[in-house]
């Protein structure tokens, strides 16, 4: 049965760093809510520090220091306050992976593309990656002058992870409030950075840190090492030209081969085991977000993604490890097209769960309207449920990156006309992935046939559900405008063309109000 990650770590600790470090919302403000100081708490446990980098971690998934009551930004349900739950419905159901049926909060504004700066779930994305910066900052205030190796490399670890969420500023907000831990705490006004200025600190971040952090693989599980900062400053490459109207493949191509020469991560043989209870075995996960149905119980993260994508009319949840599903997501027709005919296709990745269901998008309201998605389970590869045997949460870890993802990278970067790539290699690693996909040769394609219209569907077979469409379908010229239409993109059934200034979501009301140096993104 899975390990429990951080397993040297009380969960009390983690718990705490919640209480000190509470987000206040709208002004980054990070004032302790309980007397006691970290100094006091450093001084009884000298492990504590270890505890406060697990906060850190876990804030991607956990969503406060209890399952469903306090949680570390104001919501008004917990479980719908994790930061990946709503990172994952931005990514997801905003493209043609995915419909929610719910409509509940301004859910409905992300299927159909046209929320505003008063969204519930734009202001909560907002508030988490804002909550993981100020934590960041307040360890790196805190372990100031260290001197022990383990601290320097928890110091690396916290800052590649503010890279990480700053990246994600970037990707969803694009100019928005910059503060380190060399500004003061409390309340005050950050300055404003525009997209250009924080892709340049974040560059100069990864560049700094990559070199001085662990060594590939050698690092405990579930935390970043060197291949993770490269992975991320691939990726920060290869949306150069969106972020700062710059191409920047030849750089991507830089840490991409890294990652594939030099990382040490392999090909999972078995494609769905990518996505099970005991994926922590995988030696493809570059960097997981740690779940344990036991110890990291919350309804955000893979809790989420596998409860919400079943039903339980037209599906045994026990199939999926769990003990019930909340008919919330499927798919769409034109995501399931990807796969051609489902009856005669080989592509074992076309994971679409059919019985009960129909392709077409009719009602959106009405979750047998579109395919279910069958691609994560609560279960191990040898078909054992997690170790929550009630099935209400999940082991199952969220593969944040993961090598395939990498090939596909490589792949499109030099087909973009970066240097320091191959066209040769760029189809034989492409067809690694369809090998493993059809369990032979007969998917495989030839140099020549690798363009960027079929990267871009050989992404959405590969990476689907997995949180990487919106940004993948901006990249390609496809999210806006009307070139690419899905059921109720647009907010009409067959879909309809969507502004170019939704590639980027609004700042908040909530932080527009309190500080004077923002400025609303066009369009809002």
């Amino acid at each position: 049965m899975k390990k429990i990650k951080f397993n040297s770590i009380h969960a009390g600790l983690i718990g705490l760093f919640t209480v000190l470090f509470y987000s206040c919302t709208n002004d980054l403000d990070t004032e302790p809510r309980v007397e006691q100081t970290i100094d006091n708490i450093l001084e009884n446990d000298p492990d504590a520090y270890k505890g406060m980098l697990a906060k850190i971690y876990s804030a991607f998934i956990l969503t406060g220091q209890e399952t469903t009551g306090q949680t570390d930004v104001v919501a008004p349900d917990a479980g719908a306050s994790s930061y990946i739950r709503n990172y994952w419905n931005f990514q997801v159901l905003t493209t043609d992976e995915g419909l929610n049926r719910w409509g509940d909060g301004g859910l409905d504004a992300l299927n159909q593309l046209n929320w505003t700066a008063g969204n519930n779930f734009v202001r909560i994305l907002y508030d988490r990656i804002y909550l993981e910066i100020a934590m960041v900052n307040n360890f790196l205030r805190e372990t100031e002058g260290a001197e022990k190796e383990e601290i320097t490399d928890f110091r690396n670890e916290a800052r590649f992870l503010r890279a990480l969420a700053y990246w994600h500023a970037i990707d969803m907000f694009g100019n928005v409030p910059f503060v380190t831990e060399d500004d003061p705490v409390g309340n005050f006004e950050p300055p404003r950075y525009t997209r250009e200025e924080l892709f340049d600190y974040v560059e100069s971040e990864l560049l700094e840190i990559a070199p001085l952090m662990k060594a590939p693989r050698s690092n405990e599980y579930a935390r970043a090492d060197r291949v993770a900062a490269w992975m991320l400053l691939a990726k920060l490459y290869l949306n150069a030209e969106v972020y700062i109207g710059e191409p920047r493949y030849t750089e991507a191509l830089t840490y991409l081969n890294k990652i594939i020469n030099e990382g040490g991560y392999t090909l999972e043989s078995n494609y769905q085991d990518l996505f099970l209870a005991d994926n922590d075995n995988s030696g493809e996960i570059i960097l997981p977000l740690a779940s344990d149905g036991l110890y990291s119980q919350s309804y955000g993260g893979t809790t989420y993604i596998i409860h919400a994508g079943i039903s339980n009319s037209t599906m045994d949840p026990a199939d999926y490890g769990v003990n019930g599903g909340w008919e919330g997501n499927r798919t769409t027709s034109a995501f399931a097209d990807l796969f051609g005919d489902l009856d005669t296709n080989k592509d074992g990745r076309a994971l679409l769960h059919t019985e009960g269901h129909i392709r077409e998008n009719t009602d959106y309201t009405a979750f047998n309207n579109g395919y279910a998605i069958a691609k994560y389970k609560n279960l191990t590869s040898a078909g054992e449920i997690g170790s929550d045997t009630s099935g209400e949460f999940v082991d199952t870890d969220y593969p944040l990156f993961r090598l395939a993802d990498a090939y596909l990278m490589y792949a499109e970067a030099v087909v973009r006309g970066g240097n320091g790539g191959d066209p040769s290699t760029a189809a034989n690693l492409v067809n690694q992935l369809r090998e493993r996909a059809y369990g032979d040769t007969s998917g495989n394609i030839t140099s020549s046939e690798l363009t960027l219209d079929f990267i871009l569907d050989e992404r959405g077979r590969e990476l689907y559900w997995e949180g990487h469409r919106r940004t993948d379908l901006i990249r390609f010229g496809k999210f806006t405008g009307s070139e690419y239409l899905w059921p109720w993109k647009g907010g009409s059934l067959n879909g309809s063309g969507v502004e170019s200034f939704r590639t980027l979501l609004p700042i908040p009301l909530t932080d527009l109000s309190v500080n004077t140096n923002l400025v609303q993104n066009p369009g809002y």
